[in-house]
């Protein structure tokens, strides 16, 4: 392994402890296939890689050139075919949704239909200034692009803590690694102090989070208004749809052989609602059901500038007893990049998660369907989706009545 190491390091005495981890993970990318490797191999491997605290970004700045075996996902997993001509996913226009009584009718439907069809759509003149929007990308841009020395001290798997740093939630669980690195943000219902908040991030993380509060805002009384809910409703429920958002910044590097990896695995939501944001390299692919008698396809879901990409998550699809749909989707890995996106999951964390209380609403226009899931806290449909990972089922299976 020493000779690696020196080879990898391009004929230097002595690595870094980055340079020596991607030499580690890089000998094994080269001499051990997925299938050949032992369990006791790859655990090697996913902790030489995590006590780097480096993340992704860590092994691109070694200079790697080979993506490492813990990243490398099955073949029938990265099957990249998508049908982007039959189908784009729905943009809905804000415009009005104060203002205009005849327009929030006709916004109510269309994100009715979104919310029951695909599970996906994104809105245009939604409010939040543009500045905020490139300022929160560059921010998370940066931070990841300090040397990694300065990002260390926020690396943890600590769930409790307001304000996390690692490279996959599911490392040592899940079959395959993504190629990608993340900061956490906690930031509602007790977000942490500004000292806590990485530099890069610290002047905007605050004033970004108002303002998807409150575009979250008005995203659940529209939703409410096509449950057949007064336009409060989900905003007053016990669930608390509205207590709690994590602010979650993804990287996600270039990869030298995409291919063989992905940035993030196919899945669904922890949360009542995602509001992303994306950088313009997309990636984004939604799994879509045009008929019941069709296979499904991935459908790219395209960088639209300005644009807010909202998916309907997990806790809203069993509040609303099936009648909006928490979809599957994933992100490709690319060979450009950076890829840069903030994810803003609304969703209870902390003591406020064990006392909200998720079961289906029967009420409004489901008042005549039996339940179809038993009630839950919102803690345990969180811990539930950690201990499963990123594994390709719905975690709503496991509270299906």
């Amino acid at each position: 392994m020493l000779r690696f190491i020196r080879l990898y390091c391009k004929g230097a005495a002595h690595c870094t402890p980055q340079q020596a981890a991607a030499a580690h993970l890089f000998a094994h990318a080269v001499t051990l296939q997925p299938p050949m490797a032992s369990a006791c191999d790859r655990l090697r491997d996913l902790k030489a890689f995590d006590d780097t605290k480096a993340g992704v970004k860590g092994l691109i700045d070694a200079g790697i050139t080979t993506v490492p075996a813990i990243f490398r996902h099955p073949p029938d997993t990265l099957a990249r075919a998508h049908d982007e001509d039959r189908f784009a996913i729905p943009v809905i226009d804000l415009a009005g949704v104060t203002t205009a009584p005849s327009r929030r009718a006709e916004l109510v439907a269309e994100v009715k239909a979104a919310a029951e069809t695909v599970g996906f759509f994104q809105v245009v003149n939604h409010g939040v200034p543009g500045p905020v929007m490139s300022e929160m990308l560059a921010a998370l841009r940066s931070f990841n692009e300090e040397p990694a020395e300065a990002r260390r001290p926020y690396y943890s798997r600590d769930g409790q803590s307001r304000v996390r740093y690692h490279s996959n939630f599911d490392l040592f669980r899940s079959p395959a690694a993504n190629w990608r690195d993340t900061l956490y943000l906690d930031m509602a219902p007790t977000g942490p102090s500004p000292g806590e908040i990485p530099a890069a991030c610290r002047g905007i993380a605050v004033e970004f989070t108002r303002e998807v509060q409150r575009l979250g805002g008005t995203l659940f009384e529209l939703l409410s208004e096509a449950m057949g809910l007064n336009r409060g409703f989900l905003e007053q429920h016990e669930a608390g749809c509205l207590e709690g958002l994590s602010v979650v910044g993804h990287y996600y590097p270039a990869s030298p052989q995409p291919h063989l990896t992905m940035g993030t695995s196919r899945h669904t939501d922890p949360s009542f609602l995602t509001v992303l944001l994306q950088d313009s390299i997309g990636g984004l692919q939604v799994l879509h059901r045009q008929r019941n008698d069709e296979q499904p396809v991935w459908v790219d879901v395209p960088a639209e500038p300005g644009a807010f990409t909202i998916n309907v998550g997990d806790f809203l699809q069993l509040l609303s007893n099936d009648r909006f749909r928490s979809v599957e989707h994933r992100v490709l890995s690319k060979s450009v990049g950076p890829r840069v996106s903030v994810a803003c999951f609304f969703r209870p964390h902390g003591a406020a998660a064990a006392a909200s209380v998720c079961a289906p609403i029967l009420v409004g226009d489901g008042a005549a369907s039996p339940p179809r899931y038993r009630s839950v806290t919102v803690e345990e449909l969180i811990v539930h989706y950690r201990d499963k990972a990123l594994d390709g089922t719905s975690m709503l299976d496991h509270y299906r009545i």
